[in-house]
């Protein structure tokens, strides 16, 4: 049985569709919620771990104490050749676990727009050449000594990393159903301000059910990318 283990920073930013892929591999799901109790089990037993968003900053960490103790346990995992996932969040803490830079982005991107994939050696993820995916972050992150550069957007370069062959850092939400993109609008409507990549929350909800069909299906490849190295 696979022991996947998921990093969540606040309870309305869940696993969307990796929930259903878990499920149908008949994957144990355990869960640190550090809006609850900030517990990190020992990775010895785990193998996969999946690192979900969050409004705060990865560079929180006076705010937030436990930001330091996850950011620990990521570099350790990585060490390990745990598989790792990071989403948005999950991305910029990867980053900053291993020593690149978290800071804001020029501009917020949340709505649905393009991501173009970068031309990577042929071991490591290959994402659609170009794809709409959903997103909502206001902060970037510089890509960690030795990572691979594997996407990017017209409002932010650095979308997509991956780190040797058990480490893969997202911006963007390949994982988002139409719930979780209402629970993301009724916590977090006030980021819905004026800006050149913001869109409004009638455009947010008006996509057809075939884009989310479709960005979850890149994320099921992109899972079973990562179970290969478990």
């Amino acid at each position: 049985m696979m022991n996947v283990h998921v990093l969540q920073h606040v309870s309305f930013e869940g696993l969307g569709s990796i929930a259903t892929w878990l499920e149908t591999r008949q994957a144990k799901i355990s869960y640190t919620q550090f809006f609850e109790a900030p517990h990190l089990p020992n990775p010895n037993s785990i193998n996969m771990i999946i690192i979900m968003g969050g409004p705060m900053s990865a560079n929180d960490e006076d705010r937030l104490p436990w930001l330091a103790h996850e950011k620990q346990f990521i570099r350790d995992a990585v060490i390990r050749g745990i598989p790792i996932l990071g989403i948005c969040l999950g991305a910029q803490l990867i980053a900053s676990a291993m020593g690149a830079r978290v800071y804001p982005n020029a501009v917020k991107e949340i709505g649905w727009f393009p991501i173009r994939a970068v031309p990577t050696p042929v071991e490591h993820l290959r994402l659609p050449e170009e794809f709409i995916a959903f997103h909502w972050h206001g902060e970037t992150f510089d890509l960690p000594a030795g990572a691979v550069h594997l996407a990017k957007s017209d409002g932010c370069e650095n979308q997509a990393f991956q780190l040797n062959r058990n480490v893969i850092g997202l911006q963007f939400h390949l994982e988002a159903t139409i719930e979780s993109v209402s629970a993301l609008l009724k916590n977090c409507r006030d980021d819905l301000v004026s800006g050149s990549y913001i869109q409004n929350e009638r455009t947010l909800r008006s996509v057809p059910l075939s884009s989310y069909h479709s960005i979850n299906t890149i994320m099921n490849d992109v899972l079973s990318y990562l179970m290969i190295a478990s």
